[in-house]
């Protein structure tokens, strides 16, 4: 079944209303593929470039999954989306802020290279969702300022650039404390055979 437009897909009317207001109206390939399997709450492997319409893929039914009215705890995310680079991860966070415009989600990201105190602030607000690099969240989780026990949604991206800039052992250890009952996606551009090895083991 072809998916000619977001109003095909069963996403909830807030969800739509943003969409609109953000001038999407056809889903590109991979949004069409990935929003039914992930609004049934199936594990993703996804192959995409950066560009695609990926974030909308997932974060879509991402908010529609977090909608269910559960409180985030301090220091407890919802989901977390990890990513490469600082760049990503703020695109991603205004990604979710625009997709989640008409809903009461609280959202934050978090980096290395700036000082840590506003982080570990939103943190302890509580979040729905996380949107980090791999080095800032891992010294935030030694330090013990967040903890996974309440996680639902893990979204691994760029998961190829991951390894080529050195991050695959810090993403490995953050997957070690995730819980095991957990929807999990993975995205990358190419499948190399160590994320083809760390798909087998996450998925």
């Amino acid at each position: 079944m072809t998916i000619s437009s977001f109003s095909e897909l069963a996403l909830r009317p807030e969800l739509q209303k943003a969409l609109v207001e953000q001038g999407y109206s056809t889903p590109t390939p991979i949004q069409a593929q990935a929003i039914p399997h992930l609004l049934d709450g199936r594990d993703l492997l996804g192959i995409a470039q950066t560009g695609t319409g990926k974030t909308a893929a997932f974060g879509l039914p991402m908010l529609q999954t977090l909608m269910d009215g559960a409180k985030p705890r301090p220091g407890q995310p919802r989901a977390l989306i990890l990513t490469p680079t600082r760049e990503l991860a703020i695109q991603i966070d205004d990604s979710v802020k625009n997709y989640g415009a008409h809903l009461k989600l609280k959202h934050a990201v978090i980096f290395g290279g700036v000082g840590q105190g506003r982080q570990v602030e939103a943190l302890q607000r509580g979040l729905d969702i996380l949107v980090a690099t791999p080095g800032r969240l891992l010294d935030l989780m030694n330090q013990r300022h967040v903890r996974f026990d309440d996680l639902k949604v893990f979204v691994l991206d760029e998961a190829d650039r991951m390894l080529d800039m050195g991050f695959i052992n810090d993403v490995r250890k953050i997957v070690a404390v995730l819980p095991k009952n957990r929807q999990t996606l993975l995205f990358s551009a190419t499948m190399p055979p160590e994320i083809a090895d760390l798909a087998a083991k996450l998925l």
